[in-house]
């Protein structure tokens, strides 16, 4: 059974991950946090200056939902595109640390429970080595 296959199964019978977590309300609630979260953070708010974050949180929701497990409606940059410009600011671990610290956060807050901030995190941690370019 292919990667894929295994997933679509997976989610068929248990529910993807966006589901468990309460669908598009739950993902727009978590995103709307997480920035406030982001945004209040002098590690890295400075690689969202000039950023239009309604456009950004729009975009992170999409990803989101995507990565999550909902209905395909991303069609931003990949994530070693979409980052470049960030890694070549000086993003690096500390900076992605710092971020997976907030969505961790963030859904603590929203009461979601550690199985499902887990998988949440492990789908995040997936990124690493794209968005900062290795």
């Amino acid at each position: 059974m292919t990667e894929k296959k295994l997933a679509d199964w997976w989610n068929e019978s248990h529910g993807s991950l966006y589901e468990k977590l309460g669908g598009e309300a739950a993902v727009n609630a978590a995103v709307d946090i997480f920035y406030r979260k982001v945004l209040a953070d002098p590690r890295i708010n400075r690689f969202f200056e000039g950023v239009d974050m309604e456009k950004q949180a729009a975009k992170q929701k999409a990803f989101l939902t995507m990565a999550f497990g909902g209905p395909h409606n991303y069609t931003g940059m990949d994530m070693r595109r979409g980052h470049a410009h960030l890694v070549k600011q000086g993003l690096n671990d500390a900076h992605f640390d710092a971020v997976m610290e907030h969505l961790g956060a963030t859904m603590k807050e929203l009461n979601v429970p550690d199985e499902l901030i887990a998988q949440a995190a492990a789908i995040a941690e997936s990124t690493r080595n794209d968005v900062l370019g290795r």
